[in-house]
């Protein structure tokens, strides 16, 4: 059957898209998801010409489908999107008109989860509204972990559908929406991130207060760094203080993209009562006990009659810079007609040249659902979504993927959890279709994996479907990965990027309080790093400590509490020690002899030198050096060599805090040997309690590390910047002045730079940024060495004691 459907292929390979769509006997669409098992299906009851014709009408098909496939492959940028679209089947096209991969991202406490709630109030998942921090207890439904029920913030992004139901002209139209749930702190950026990167579009929910706000201007560069459109929903519109048309002008200067109010508020703080649609020019309120019965009235309030009049002309106004047919009709001194003026905000917006302002208040209840109708209206369908993989067999070649289910499967593995079934992988399909029971190749690990179970995820639960189609959200059980791996049918040799993870900025040592925990302490290590890339684990060579790195203050408590909570493990944390150093500054002489006289043999021996500081080069402190000067064969060549060994073994651990020791020279110059007591062990012993004891005579001092910190952060928080360096003691070496922004370096200890992330957040409005990276060692202020010296001091009398 395979060789059969091979030769049909063959034979229509040459037949192209535009002579198929030529061809007047033929339908205009072309059935690209048709069952590719053979071709000569038999057409039972029908005539022998019939059943030829739909043989090769379904090879045509293939053939097309063969053809999209390889110009995707062999010239991307040739292959529009309008024709991907034009040549799907139209049972597909139908399909995929009707799908939304929508996230709702924002700033802290914008009102993100609560505006998902109402979402999947109004389409029926839910039964119930539970507030964020409502006094039910029972939390809102995308809030699933007990940590964010309690704190009243979102930890994990949460995934879930629902079904839309949009009425337009009497006619009603149901749309399938995956709906993402974003944190809104800084200290979980990659959930957003990862959601972003699999998503068509997103909700970028303002405060009507505040406006574009510290995250709101991160979550927009995250939009930009995947091309995702955006309409953007002005909450908390009967607070005191609303403004929404300040928040429009902030997206306009502080984001940087054209946007356009397509609504004004009827009432303001807490006489909201609804909006006017400026498209339709209708009032729209919303009745019922949830506001779930949609009121849409001719009647403009005259008070609001005069702004909706302006909005609506600076809305067709703005247009008509990002539109060429708003362009031309404004330019005829026309007025486009509210379909035209609807396609043209959805070309503009899906071509990230816009975004549409919409408003309500999620928690009165009202307007949600005008927001839900912007989604399908404005928003694109995986179908509209430019989507590129790396052909590995030619050399990384961009290659586009065509949402077709009929061709062969690919997919990206965006999140990982742990269930109580097993490791629980996200999988976003952009090509092909995923069935239960499929084997799928990982690009990654080229290990093939069966996919046992597939499920679409309602927040923490989940129901279990036999087959995912092109565009789709789902999750998939017993599949091993890694965050960010490409799966594919076997057949392409394709690998698509993964996300942006960005660096850590904090790190704390941790450590289980009781050793019958650590198996358990292990296994909670493994597992977060496998499903937050942000969260690094390493033991630090020199202390032993087992280090853990994360975003932010935050994100490292809320790990330390989940050990606890979920494995029962108890820790304690601190700072990570930092790796000092020792080194002299003074020359000093040494003559040490060692005899020990036992029963036996005894150890004798004696060396004779000088110990002196190496001076620092252009790249700071370098390792310590032993030189000999041994004449007149004083000291054997065997027990020079036990001498540096024992010099070696003693820069390990300096004597002075028990830190590596750098920049000393000891130079061993004469000796006495015993003819029977003198051993090796011997020389090295002498070596090393001379070592010791010369240098504690030469003024020895404790060296710290100095970092390279870059900052960059807004031209109006430089003075802020400047006052926490100057605090911690560091020397500016360099300011850079951007037109916005400004960059300085500095030379900063890296002891003072705990807790620096925060107090820079704080400084800044959640704007600034910063890198470290080591740059050279440097004597230690005289009280931080006094200190030191101490404590090492009263630590070693503790061991003493035992």
């Amino acid at each position: 059957m395979r060789v059969h459907r091979a030769v049909r292929a063959a034979a229509l390979a040459e037949v192209s898209i535009g002579s198929v769509r030529s061809c007047a006997s033929r339908p205009r669409f072309l059935c690209l998801n048709a069952a590719s098992r053979g071709t000569g299906a038999r057409v039972i009851g029908r005539g022998q010409g019939a059943q030829r014709y739909f043989s090769e009408s379904r090879s045509v098909r293939a053939a097309a489908a063969e053809a999209v496939l390889k110009q995707a492959a062999a010239d991307p940028s040739a292959l529009s999107q309008e024709t991907i679209i034009e040549n799907l089947d139209h049972v597909e096209r139908g399909r995929l008109a009707r799908i939304r991969n929508i996230g709702i991202a924002a700033h802290i406490d914008s009102g993100k989860t609560t505006a998902t709630e109402r979402v999947l109030f109004y389409t029926g998942r839910i039964n119930a509204i539970h507030e964020v921090r409502g006094k039910d207890a029972v939390g809102a439904k995308m809030d699933s972990m007990e940590l964010e029920r309690e704190k009243g913030i979102t930890i994990q992004s949460a995934a879930t559908f629902c079904d839309w139901v949009k009425k337009e002209d009497g006619k009603e139209e149901k749309y399938h929406i995956n709906l993402i749930d974003t944190p809104g702190h800084i200290d979980f950026t990659i959930e957003v991130e990862r959601a972003l990167r699999v998503l068509d579009g997103a909700v970028m929910i303002l405060c009507a207060v505040s406006g574009v706000q510290s995250q709101t201007i991160t979550v927009d560069r995250q939009m930009r760094r995947y091309n995702v459109p955006r309409i953007s929903f002005i909450n908390k519109m009967d607070r005191m203080g609303a403004n929404p048309f300040k928040a429009v002008d902030q997206i306009n200067q502080k984001l940087r993209i054209p946007a356009a109010a397509l609504q004004v508020p009827i009432g303001s703080e807490d006489s909201f009562m609804g909006v006017v649609d400026l498209i339709r020019m209708k009032a729209i309120y919303n009745d019922g006990p949830r506001g779930e019965v949609i009121r849409e009235t001719d009647e403009i309030p005259e008070s609001v009659q005069k702004l909706a009049e302006e909005r609506r002309a600076m809305l067709i106004e703005t247009l008509a810079d990002v539109d060429d047919e708003i362009a031309e009709i404004f330019l005829d001194e026309r007025t486009p007609t509210p379909e035209q003026m609807k396609a043209a905000i959805r070309r503009a917006t899906i071509a990230l040249k816009f975004t549409p302002v919409l408003m309500g208040s999620a928690l009165a209840d009202k307007s949600v659902q005008p927001m839900l109708d912007a989604v399908c209206d404005y928003l694109p369908n995986p179908s509209e979504v430019e989507n590129l993989a790396l052909d590995r067999r030619r050399d990384e070649a961009s290659v586009k993927l065509v949402s077709y289910n009929s061709l062969p499967f690919v997919g990206l593995a965006f999140k990982l959890e742990e269930s109580n079934y097993g490791q629980l992988t996200y999988i976003r399909v952009y090509q092909g279709s995923l069935k239960k029971g499929m084997n799928v190749f990982n690009a990654r690990t080229d290990k093939r994996v069966k996919v046992p179970r597939i499920v679409r995820m309602h927040s923490n639960e989940m129901e279990e479907v036999p087959e995912i189609g092109a565009g789709e959200i789902c999750a998939v059980f017993g599949v091993d990965c890694a965050s960010g791996d490409t799966f594919t049918d076997g057949g392409l040799p394709y690998s698509m990027s993964s996300m942006f993870v960005p660096d850590p900025v904090i790190s704390l040592s941790i450590k289980p309080k009781t050793t019958k925990d650590t198996g358990n302490f292990s296994k909670a290590m493994n597992r977060f790093q496998r499903e937050d890339p942000t969260f690094r684990v390493h033991v630090d060579a020199e202390s032993q400590e087992t280090i853990i790195s994360g975003m932010g203050e935050l994100h490292l408590d809320i790990y330390v509490e989940r050990m606890r909570r979920e494995y029962k493990v108890e820790v304690e944390t601190g700072q990570p020690q930092v790796a000092y150093r020792e080194t002299i500054t003074e020359n000093v002489n040494f003559d040490h002899t060692l005899k020990k006289q036992t029963g036996g043999a005894g150890d004798y021996a004696r060396v004779v030198g000088f110990m002196e500081p190496i001076e620092p080069g252009p790249t700071g402190y370098g390792p310590s050096k032993f030189r000999q000067e041994v004449t007149g064969g004083s000291i054997s060549e065997k027990y020079l060599f036990a001498c540096e060994k024992g010099f070696l073994a003693s820069c390990e651990k300096g004597p002075l805090i028990g830190h590596p020791v750098l920049g000393v020279s000891m130079v061993v110059n004469d000796g006495a040997t015993h003819m029977t007591d003198s051993s090796e062990m011997a020389f090295k012993n002498a070596t090393q309690q001379a070592f010791r004891k010369a240098f504690k005579e030469a003024r020895p001092q404790v060296l710290e590390p100095l970092m390279k910190t870059t900052i960059t952060a807004p031209n109006e928080f430089q003075g802020n910047i400047v006052g926490l360096l100057n605090k911690r003691n560091a020397i500016i070496s360099e300011t850079e002045i951007g037109p916005e922004d400004f960059t300085l370096t500095a030379d900063c200890s890296l002891n003072a730079m705990f807790g620096f992330s925060s107090q820079l957040r704080a400084a800044t409005q959640g704007k600034g940024e910063f890198g470290m990276e080591f740059s050279h060692y440097a004597p230690a202020p005289g009280q931080l060495q006094k200190e030191l010296v101490a404590k090492h001091e009263k630590m070693q009398a503790d061991r003493h004691k035992k």
